[in-house]
Formats: structure tokens, sequence, C-alpha cells
């Protein structure tokens, strides 16, 4: 799951999202910090070789923590990184307008392996399933994940587990009939909570597009509800459009979590 689908020779979005939220997590006050905000600049492709991760804290408050990262390769800096780290606490008195929330799709089997589990996918109305071959269409897509251990040896964190699915709003905001089409430069994940269990879903909520330039926006959520969204920039790739079911064919990715 860390190899890009672009390229062997790169690492996926996905995982350079979850390393830099594992070098940034270091920096996180405590237990009463939510990490509210996580923004990753995707500007050069990460190589599929060793790495460095750098870190630093930028603002140190006491309800406001700000730390940068970077993953750094042949003395480059190839993605960053900055986390908003806010304190909890009660909310305000007062009525605020909300949304009418979409009913968010939950599957029904749990996918709860401490090994990880491969995801389900969702077109419209259609049964999940694990078919990396059946978003092909132009309907709306949802996802759900349960990760493997991000490191070796090291259980995946909350915080890992949520910035790793973040990148994954490329796959269900740009997945079309044809592929995927667009690579995203950027991703930022915004979290009131962090996830209660090992069980992350993601469902599309917009997509823009034109000049070969897209905006998306998903929603995060677990089995007891929305966790924030994600929303992401991307770039046109249609010379290298990803035939998703050749790429999970390629990896030797199972068909079933059985």
């Amino acid at each position: 799951m860390a190899v890009s689908a672009w390229s062997s020779a790169q690492l996926a979005g996905t995982a350079v999202c979850g390393l830099l939220a594992h070098e940034l997590e270091t920096h996180r006050p405590g237990p009463d910090f939510i990490p509210a905000r996580f923004t990753v600049d995707l500007f050069s492709p990460v190589l599929n070789e060793p790495i460095e991760l750098h870190s630093s804290i930028v603002r140190d408050g006491n309800r406001i923590r700000v730390a940068d990262a970077a993953i750094v390769q042949h003395d480059r800096v190839r993605a960053r990184a900055c986390v908003q780290f806010l304190a909890a606490s009660v909310e305000p008195p007062g009525a605020i307008w909300r949304p009418v929330q979409d009913h968010l799709p939950v599957p029904g089997d749990r996918l709860d392996r401490p090994e990880g589990s491969p995801p389900l996918f969702k077109s419209g109305s259609q049964d999940w399933t694990h078919d990396f071959a059946s978003g092909a269409n132009p309907l709306r897509k949802a996802v759900w994940h349960n990760l493997p251990p991000l490191i070796d040896g090291t259980p995946i964190t909350p915080f890992e587990r949520a910035a790793f699915v973040s990148d994954a709003t490329n796959l269900v905001c740009n997945w079309g009939s044809e592929g995927v089409g667009y690579i995203n430069t950027d991703v930022t994940m915004t979290l009131f909570r962090l996830p209660e269990t090992p069980e992350l879903g993601l469902f599309a909520q917009d997509h823009v597009s034109a000049n070969g330039i897209a905006t998306a926006t998903a929603t995060l959520y677990d089995r007891a509800g929305r966790l924030g969204a994600c929303s992401i920039t991307a770039l046109s790739n249609a010379r290298r459009q990803v035939d998703l079911a050749a790429f999970a064919e390629a990896q030797s990715f199972p068909a079933s979590a059985n």
C-alpha cells in the first residue's frame, strides 16, 4: 500500500501523509490536544528509497501548538506538512446553524483485523466491494479502510490512520469512468475529534475542475459519525491515467478480506 499507483519508484501520497503525521505527532502536547488541521504539500515525488524526517515547533501556547515537518531525500525537501494541535474544551453556549448532513454509507461487515484489511469501495447505490475495478464510472464514491501498521513493529495511531486516509480524497473524488486522471498536489485534513475505531471512511462531497486543475472535498468519518473533512488540489495527469484494476493486479492486492 506504500507504493504509488503512478510509479513503482515512488511512495504513494497516503504513505507520505502517514509518515509526516508520525513525525508531527511527536510534538503533540498531550491527549487533550486534537490535530485539528493537517496540511501536506506534495510538490515533489517521494522516492521509494531511504528518507529523512525533520520537524520543529513553530508556535507553542496554552491552547495551540503548531509544528512543521518535511521529508528529505538527497538533500532536497520532497514534501512538507504543518499541523495545528488545539486544546479540547467545552462547547460555547447558543444555537448555531448547521447544514443537513448526508447519510454516511457504512459497510455491514467490520474490517477490524489488527494486520489491516483490503479497502472496500462503493459507487452510488451499489454494494460495497473489494473490487478495484468497481469505480470505473461517474458515480459518487466512498471508500472504507482498516490500515495495517504504518511502521513495522509500531501500532498505528488514530492520527496516523486519519492522515493516511486523507490522501485517498484524490481517489474518492477524482475516480471516474476512465480511471484516475488527476494527481493531487496537496491535502488538508481538518478534525474535531480523532477516530474511535480502526475503520475509517471517506465520502465524496465535491469536485470542480477546469483548465486541467481540480479541487475536491470529502467527508472523513468512522462508525460513530463524522470526524472532519479533507480537501485537495490536483493537476490533470491525463497522459498517465491510472487504471486501478491493473494497478491492484500488478501489486497482487487480495480481492477480498478473507
